[in-house]
Formats: structure tokens, C-alpha cells, sequence
């Protein structure tokens, strides 16, 4: 537990460090120091590894860090939302969880709200799945299982 508590304050302060503005700045200066040593080292081998090298290795250390900054803050944001979704007196306690279905699922459900939205607005009666499930069952028209293709509410 501790060495977890350990690895999240460290990515999370890395990840707010490389995304400052000094991050880059102090990048930037160094990639222009190292093209200004070029002459100096005569364009050798050693002179383009150290920039290779150095942006390579830091590169896969934030790759790690970034994504588990990312993974504790969806995991917070989602927690957030269950939670607006368990207080909300009119909200479909279904919709808890779905970031576990597949994507396809996810945009079945999105093209199914993206059509109550437009068949209100459009003045029809609000006829609203009242679960998930009747949700993804609304959407077996083919027409619907792309995205691209649901006609999305005028403004």
C-alpha cells in the first residue's frame, strides 16, 4: 500500500510537471543546446545518440507515468458520475458501470440517447427506455449501429 501511495504521488506530480510550461521551455532550450554543440562534436555518432538516447529513455518512463495518472483520474471521474447518477432522482441507475461494455455497445447507447434527444426536440412524446438494456434494444436498425449515421438534434 505504501509503495502504491508512493508510485501515485510521483506519477501524479511528474505528470503536472512535464505538462508545465517550464516543462517545455527547458526542453526547448535543450534541444537547442544540443543542435549548437553539433559543430563542436563535428555531427558525430555519440553527439546524435545523446539525443536519441535521452529523449528515448524519457519518453517510455512517461509513458507509464502519464498513463497512470490517467487511469486514477478516469477511475476518480467515473467514481464522480456513479455517484451524481445514484443522487439524481430521475437518472437511470443502469447507466453505472457502462464504462465496463464494449465500444460498440457504448455507441449504441449514445446514438439511442442522441435520438430521444432529437424525438423530443421534434416534439414527439418523451417515450424514454428506462434501462440500458432497452436502450441497446433500440438500437437493433442498422442505421443506428454507426455512429456516423444518427441524425443528430438540430439546434
Amino acid at each position: 500500500m505504501i509503495m502504491k501511495r508512493f508510485f501515485a504521488a510521483i506519477a501524479s506530480r511528474s505528470a503536472y510537471l512535464m505538462g508545465h510550461p517550464l516543462a517545455f521551455l527547458i526542453s526547448t532550450g535543450l534541444c537547442l543546446l544540443w543542435a549548437a554543440t553539433g559543430p563542436i562534436f563535428h555531427y558525430s555518432d555519440t553527439w546524435q545518440l545523446v539525443i536519441n538516447t535521452g529523449t528515448t529513455v524519457l519518453t517510455f518512463l512517461a509513458v507509464f507515468l502519464i498513463q497512470n495518472s490517467q487511469n486514477r483520474d478516469g477511475a476518480a471521474i467515473q467514481a464522480k458520475l456513479d455517484e451524481i447518477l445514484r443522487a439524481a432522482t430521475n437518472a437511470r441507475a443502469g447507466f453505472v458501470g457502462i464504462e465496463h461494455l464494449t465500444e460498440e455497445e457504448i455507441a449504441k447507447i449514445k446514438a439511442a440517447l442522441e435520438r430521444e434527444v432529437l424525438e423530443v426536440s421534434e416534439g414527439q412524446p418523451d417515450q424514454a427506455a428506462q434501462t440500458v438494456e432497452e436502450l441497446l434494444e433500440t438500437c437493433r436498425d442498422p442505421a443506428l449501429d454507426a455512429p456516423d449515421k444518427v441524425p443528430l438534434p438540430t439546434q
